[in-house]
């Protein structure tokens, strides 16, 4: 079992968040480890295979610590013909774009070969997003040598993690972009107000002792220090980095992360609920898509592929967290500084408005 979980080790609290399908790549990772915070590679998508070359290329970057996240596979599966019907609904999508829709198809995103490959050449952080594994497994990536962190989107979803053993929890508030990691992606509660992240953070924390790292709609240094005030040991910032120049991340959603525009919840792209910037697509296709992933992801995968490459965003899914319109296309590790030197201030700032007792 860890006795010290690193984000106490962290001489910068910040998290690259592990963004899946191209925009976390090994010379990101490498990039906010070397400026003394914490990279995550994104093993959403890859197979066994690549995640290794990513780990390798990672490490060639870099000495510092280095996580990885994997996507726990769900159960849950559509109901006959749910698929098909929402995939007729795209016709006119697929006939101007000059593409076939992809075959609508179910896998675990090789969860065995990834979790084998950890297991066997062990990274200092493991994290889990989409659910949390059996106890077993935790123990057995932790008797490997690695950390667990667990990603929670409810004070329920944190105590069942912290049962399992999870040695951190990433907390993720509704203001996150990309998918919602919670337990179970279950449509009934589409319409409800999903937690915002300093509501979280306080329930959770007044549930567990965990360390908690807190995710969602932080993109500035004051929003750093809001987090840490409120518990949490670090700050976990994905779409603050999409526009750095070591992201992988397609011009045509660079180009929609830098414009004020509003986000909303979707499934019309993946068939999980996702945090994206409102698009055409999105708009005309959210109240009829179905709770059906992965197979809605690999439905549309080539629409969203014509999308990027006409760099066309009303084809595209841009996830985005809330606060989009304040990235940068700063290098990765001059971001991490900017970041922890307006946190400082930020919480110098907010000292001084106490007066003493």
């Amino acid at each position: 079992m860890i006795a010290h979980v690193i984000v106490d080790r962290l001489d910068v609290p910040i998290v690259l968040a592990p963004m899946a399908g191209g925009p976390t790549t090994p010379q990101l990772v490498a990039a906010v480890s070397n400026a003394s915070g914490l990279g995550f590679l994104a093993a959403g998508y890859l197979t066994a295979d690549a995640l290794e070359a990513q780990i390798a290329a990672t490490k060639a970057l870099t000495a510092a610590a280095i996580g990885v996240n994997l996507f726990v596979p769900g159960r849950r599966r559509p109901a006959a013909g749910v698929v098909a019907a929402y995939a007729a609904t795209l016709a006119d999508d697929v006939s101007r774009a000059g593409v076939e829709l992809g075959q609508a198809r179910y896998d675990d995103d090789g969860w065995d070969a990834k979790l084998a490959l950890l297991l066997e050449d062990p990274l200092p952080v493991v994290s889990f997003t989409f659910g949390c594994p059996h106890p077993s497994v935790l123990k057995a990536v932790q008797g490997a040598g690695s950390e667990v962190w667990v990603t929670v989107t409810t004070p329920a979803e944190a105590e069942q993690a912290a049962m399992a053993g999870a040695d951190a929890l990433v907390v993720q508030g509704s203001e996150a972009g990309g998918h919602r990691a919670s337990f179970t992606d279950d449509p009934a509660q589409d319409s409800a107000d999903g937690l915002g992240l300093l509501s979280l953070l306080q329930l959770v924390r007044a549930r567990t002792d965990k360390r908690l790292v807190a995710a969602g709609g932080i993109s500035t240094g004051a929003g750093v220090a809001a987090v840490l005030t409120a518990g949490a040991r670090a700050a976990q910032l994905g779409t603050a980095f999409l526009r750095c120049p070591e992201a992988g991340t397609a011009r045509v959603q660079r180009d929609a992360v830098a414009k004020p525009g509003q986000t909303a919840m979707t499934r019309a792209f993946t068939g999980r609920l996702a945090r994206g910037i409102r698009n055409q697509f999105q708009d005309q296709h959210s109240e009829r898509a179905p709770a059906a992933y992965p197979e809605v992801h690999f439905l549309t995968a080539p629409l969203r592929a014509a999308g990027r490459a006409a760099d066309n965003p009303d084809l595209v899914n841009l996830w985005a967290g809330q606060t989009h319109e304040l990235s940068s296309e700063l290098p990765a590790g001059e971001l991490v500084s900017l970041l922890a030197a307006e946190a400082r201030a930020a919480l110098a700032a907010a000292t001084g408005r106490l007066s003493p007792t």
